[in-house]
């Protein structure tokens, strides 16, 4: 049964309970891939109140965040927040960032919202995201640099076999989008058993392309956080 705290955590609060700032920030937002061989699912960038959240680190993944981080759906996620008075803006880089791009001119108009939050999926994992978790709008105009982390949903063991998982509590990888995975692993664990939000321990990977424990490839698959950067503008 939902908590109180995982609806806030999707955003479903009355729309006479966000609090109002004195002005509303056109804001101007790039975000960048700082990964060496990982894709990012399409975005979801969305200002809100300062009591909702597309996530919270330490708390229990919604079915909202749970679609997003196991097959990168953002849809449940951004009608939450448009459904509750949000701003969003969806799928901005008009499908995957891969490693290394940007995506630039980000318009969003945060209306009387006061946080901004940024999500979508890390590839290949099996339920790692991207997360910027209610950060506080400025209310001064200039330019303003925030580095993700990339954070485990922990909602399935990371096994880093790529099977085409992707929906719903199907354990697996959905896909490896630059071709550069192995096959036939026999499934690796990280031992976590942390079924909470918490901070991605990173893929291990091996250098079998045709077996070994991973699908993955240590050399290109494995990262250390921050995994991007984002530089809002507020106008």
């Amino acid at each position: 049964m939902a908590t109180k705290a995982s609806l806030l955590s999707l955003g479903l609060v009355a729309a006479g309970l966000f609090s109002v700032s004195a002005t509303a920030a056109e804001l101007e937002i790039s975000v960048v891939n700082l990964t060496h061989g990982n894709h990012f699912t399409p975005l979801l960038i969305a200002a809100h109140d300062a009591d909702s959240h597309l996530f919270e680190v330490g708390g229990t993944a919604t079915p909202a965040l749970q679609k997003m981080a196991e097959g990168g759906d953002i849809g449940d996620l951004d009608a939450a927040v448009t459904g509750a008075g949000g701003q969003t803006s969806a799928n901005p880089a008009m499908g995957l960032l891969a490693p290394g791009a940007t995506v630039n001119e980000v318009m969003l108009d945060s209306m009387d919202m006061t946080h901004l939050s940024i999500v979508a999926m890390v590839l290949p994992t099996n339920d790692a995201f991207i997360g910027l978790d209610g950060w506080e709008i400025p209310t001064e105009a200039g330019s303003y640099t925030v580095y993700l982390n990339a954070y485990d949903a922990g909602t399935e063991a990371n096994d880093e076999m790529v099977n085409g998982g992707g929906m719903s509590g199907v354990p697996g990888i959905p896909a490896a989008p630059g071709g550069d995975a192995g096959m036939n692993g026999t499934g690796v664990m990280d031992g976590s058993s942390n079924s909470y939000v918490h901070i991605h321990p990173g893929v291990l990977g091996d250098t079998d392309a045709a077996g070994g424990s991973s699908d993955l490839d240590s050399r290109i698959h494995r990262w250390l956080n921050p995994v991007a950067k984002v530089v809002v503008t507020v106008k």
